[in-house]
């Protein structure tokens, strides 16, 4: 007999459904967030589990891990893909994780792709920088607001970052220049940290020709790079160029029907970190490729700068696909040809 597992996952306990191939209920409890629980409730079941769906909350790694570690055939759950019966009136945690494995059993069910272990914590740490970033920026932004407002001086954000504290201009107000003076450590803190997360990313380049061929495109640095190597993970999973371009977030997401629109789509589909890597990328391919450069131009007389930004960072993660699907190298002018 066939069995089949739905694991409804939240931050403290897991609701755990086993049902057959009739859909009957075999197993149903809520449990905590511990491995060896689990594993010990499903054990009396291994034989004939033919897998186990897990849905893909925040905090999934240590459970899809540990189940896979032990044998077990694992579905990570596209949550956002999932479609219940709008007229239940009732749903729970119990019913979601029958619901899982309901699903599973029909050979219906969304799934998503789980990123290799072994390259899921260099991942995490560009993620990590990122947000240093975005921090940092946002204590550049509020010195640069405080002394454009106190004294009407602009500085650059690369004299905030210096080491010197000579260079940051003086306030004579004695309340407005400590409101100032706080931001010094923090940024001076995340300049290290950041440094710090770079010099440990960089060091994975070593031997990568999908990243040395990633870097000599006009545009494209180290940290944008393996930024798209590694969210992008293995392009086999995409079964065109649409599709990847579509998981980018670099197509529209509009709903059109007899040539009228009719609604939206979920913008929010697909991935942030790639949507921000092709478009920081077609920032910098504006300033040093002319191709680039005549294409959006020529974009934005025909619509506006932000489609025209848009449409260079979608032909830029095309050029992206086939560069890490085959392992061909970057030709402008072919890919600016039309």
């Amino acid at each position: 007999m066939k069995l089949y597992c739905g694991i409804d996952l939240h931050s403290n306990n897991l609701w755990l459904s086993i049902i057959d191939e009739c859909d009957r209920r075999v197993l149903e409890k809520r449990i905590g967030n511990d491995l060896d629980t689990t594993l010990a409730m499903l054990a009396p079941y291994r034989s004939d589990l033919e897998s186990i769906a897990v849905e893909s909350t925040f905090n999934w790694y240590w459970l899809v891990d540990g189940l896979m570690a032990a044998g077990y055939e694992v579905k990570l759950v596209n949550t956002c893909a999932v479609k219940k019966y709008e007229g239940l009136k009732h749903a729970d945690d119990r019913h979601d994780a029958f619901h899982l494995a309901q699903l599973l059993r029909l050979g219906v069910l969304p799934t998503g792709w789980i990123f290799p272990k072994e390259l899921r914590g260099v991942r995490d740490l560009l993620r990590q920088r990122s947000r240093l970033v975005r921090q940092r920026t946002t204590h550049l932004l509020t010195v640069k607001s405080a002394y454009a407002r106190c004294v009407n001086v602009k500085v650059k954000a690369a004299t905030l970052k210096g080491e010197d504290s000579k260079t940051w201009p003086v306030v004579a107000d004695a309340h407005q220049a400590l409101a100032i003076e706080v931001h010094r450590p923090i940024i001076g803190a995340l300049n290290t940290q950041i440094e710090h997360l770079e010099t440990t990313i960089l060091k994975q380049t070593r031997g990568n020709d999908r990243f040395k061929l990633l870097t000599d495109m006009c545009g494209i640095g180290p940290i944008l790079a393996w930024h798209i190597l590694l969210e992008s993970g293995e392009m086999h999973r995409f079964a065109n160029v649409g599709r990847y371009t579509s998981y980018c977030r670099l197509v529209p997401a509009v709903k059109i029907s007899n040539g009228k629109k009719k609604g939206v789509g979920n913008r929010k589909n697909g991935n942030a970190y790639l949507a921000w890597a092709f478009h920081e990328a077609a920032h910098m391919a504006i300033r040093f490729m002319a191709p680039a450069k005549r294409y959006y131009e020529r974009k934005s007389k025909e619509r506006n700068r932000i489609v025209a930004m848009k449409a260079l960072a979608h032909k830029l993660a095309r050029a992206c696909y086939f560069i890490l699907r085959d392992g061909v190298a970057f030709k402008p002018d072919k890919l600016f040809s039309y």
